[in-house]
């Protein structure tokens, strides 16, 4: 072997022993920065600590996607420190969505606490209103603890020195399962659901995760069954009452949430809570004092020296940009946006649906736009029970708007004390119907109002394209009754299923009419519904506003109504063969 090739042969090999020594000096270093407790250096940003934890492994849980640092981050990374240190026992985080929230608290924060702070024995009980979500988060949790990269570091060292074995403390995991994952030093996390069975498990740690569902949060029964759960369930959970640890993080829903409920004055949780938008008033108390919470947190925002400074400031650009955000505003519609967003659910005094939202709409000529589709949607009272209140239909009609996009507008609304049906009266040979009318109407029941509002408007004939009427029980009969009596008249009933309660179908509504797609005219019976929903619900009335509720789902569930940001993305589709397929199913049943 020639000496340039023994030259070379030494290089490689001091080359590989000082690669080894430079990643054993990262690993080192690694290790040194994830087990101290993080820090703010001279610049305002934490170091060290479970952020540098989540900095080092993000690759293994996020390949595709760049790690976006941020002060949120660092705050929620800086109160489950103080959770781990035995500083807090309680903790409510409420932060907007996409503030990765699960990803720290229900995958970071274990294995940190597993791996570099050495507490393998600690069990988590973690919970959503899902179980799918807890799982999907043991998963990652599970993919994180079994990679290489965390096992180099905290894993069961096997290397031998001088023929004697080192066995260093670390994690060797149990199982594969992802519904409960579980090391060999007896910890493990069990992925369960609000409500659900944890077999009589009890946990060092309780993580409880978005406990409610954005689409059953207004309901008042799933409401207060995730807060009774909350109350009487979870604290009985807990391995140690003194030392044990419950977090909670979450966007804020209601105000009567599992949130709501740790707030108050029974509770002692230290609150984390970050506004997308930073409002002084909730920074600075009353005489210009900066507020902190249980650790000392103060929002970062906030200027001592100048209290407004700020005001308005975004929490984390640097990840959504304004442009994204106001076109979230715009689709969610301003209760969703106070309450998910800025942590501040609206009290409900001042009404869901705003007056102002309403477009007046007028004609020279008291004339109604041409309509391309019309419905009359029902909120009866059809059984003994309900026959002290009102029943109430609206009548609505799409039309293009004149730039571009279609509107819907109020064309007729009543509320009435009716009984379910009465005996007709005939017509006169050659009576007018407006005279027919006039002289019968007091003598009518709710079938004969609804099948006449259906067929004549203002006197003239008029023939509505859908009858909606609520799918239960009575709304049965009444759809039976109507067919049976006015079958032969050609417009369709649709009985239309309702989910949650009357607060929660008005709140899916919200946004058509905070996008500027609804018109009435200027007409008492209109005035009459715009009171009416200005003021729900706390009003005497709710019956228009279910009636409206059920007529703008409808329209909006069969594409005949869309806001500006539904319509952008139909656009962007018509061209797609998938679109075109979907485009060809009918748009009600046959």
């Amino acid at each position: 072997m020639s000496i340039e090739s023994l030259l070379a042969m030494e290089q490689r090999k001091l080359l590989e022993v000082l690669a080894a020594d430079k990643k054993e000096a990262d690993r080192r270093e690694a290790r040194y920065r994830q087990t101290r407790r993080g820090y703010y250096d001279g610049d305002g940003i934490r170091q060290h600590g479970l952020i540098d934890f989540v900095r080092y492994f993000w690759d293994v849980l996020e390949p595709e996607r760049a790690f976006i640092d941020g002060w949120p981050l660092w705050a929620i990374c800086e109160h489950l420190e103080a959770v781990t240190f035995g500083e807090v026992t309680r903790l409510l985080i409420n932060v907007p969505p996409g503030f990765m929230k699960s990803m720290l608290v229900d995958c970071f924060w274990p294995a940190w606490e597993w791996g570099p702070m050495g507490k393998t024995h600690y069990r988590y009980l973690c919970f959503s209103y899902s179980q799918g979500i807890t799982i999907r988060d043991n998963e990652r949790f599970r993919s994180l603890i079994v990679s290489p990269k965390y096992q180099q570091l905290y894993g069961i060292d096997t290397t031998t020195a001088w023929g004697k074995r080192e066995v260093r403390n670390g994690i060797a995991m149990k199982n594969t399962q992802v519904i409960k994952v579980m090391n060999e030093t007896t910890g493990w996390k069990l992925a369960s659901s609000v409500g659900g069975v944890t077999l009589g498990e009890r946990g060092d740690r309780i993580i409880i995760d978005d406990p409610h569902n954005i689409k059953q949060a207004e309901s008042d029964i799933e409401r207060e069954n995730a807060a009774r759960w909350f109350r009487e369930s979870i604290p009985s959970r807990l391995n140690d009452l003194d030392k044990g640890a419950i977090v909670i993080i979450m966007q804020r829903l209601h105000e009567d949430d599992v949130s709501g409920v740790a707030l108050g004055e029974n509770y002692d949780y230290v609150h984390l809570m970050v506004p997308w938008e930073f409002d002084p008033s909730r920074a600075f108390d009353n005489e210009g004092k900066l507020l902190e919470n249980g650790i000392g947190w103060s929002d970062p925002r906030a200027d001592p020296d100048d209290p407004d400074a700020n005001l308005g400031e975004p929490a984390w650009l640097e990840r959504f940009s304004l442009a994204a955000t106001e076109r979230m505003r715009s689709e969610i519609g301003p209760y969703a946006w106070a309450a998910q967003m800025e942590q501040s659910p609206v009290p409900r005094g001042k009404g869901i649906f705003q007056r102002e939202w309403w477009k007046l709409y007028e004609h020279p000529n008291k004339l109604f736009p041409e309509f391309s589709y019309t419905v009359a949607s029902l909120d009866g009272a059809f059984t003994e029970k309900e026959s002290n209140d009102p029943s109430a239909l609206t009548i609505w009609g799409i039309f293009d708007t004149g730039d571009g996009r279609r509107g819907v507008m109020l064309i007729g609304a009543w509320r009435k004390h009716l009984q379910f049906s009465a005996k007709r009266v005939e017509k006169l040979p050659n009576e007018l119907h407006g005279v027919w009318r006039n002289r019968t109407s007091d003598k009518w029941g709710l079938m004969e109002w609804v099948y006449d509002s259906c067929t004549w408007l203002y006197g003239k004939p008029f023939k509505i394209d859908r009858l909606l009427i609520e799918d239960k029980g009575p709304g049965h009969s009444a759809a039976q009754e109507l067919r049976h009596r006015y079958g032969i008249h050609d417009f369709g009933i649709q009985l239309c299923k309702t989910k949650g309660d009357k607060v929660a179908r008005a709140l899916a509504v919200q946004p058509i009419f905070s996008n500027g797609l609804v018109y009435a005219p200027n007409y008492d019976w209109a005035d009459l519904v715009i009171t009416e929903m200005s003021s729900f619900p706390y009003g005497r009335y709710d019956d228009l506003t279910d009636s409206t509720s059920q007529a703008l789902r409808y329209l909006r569930d069969c594409g005949l109504l869309a806001s500006d940001e539904e319509r952008q993305m139909v656009d962007y589709y018509a061209g797609q063969e998938t679109y075109r397929k979907l485009r060809q199913r009918p748009l009600y049943p046959a």
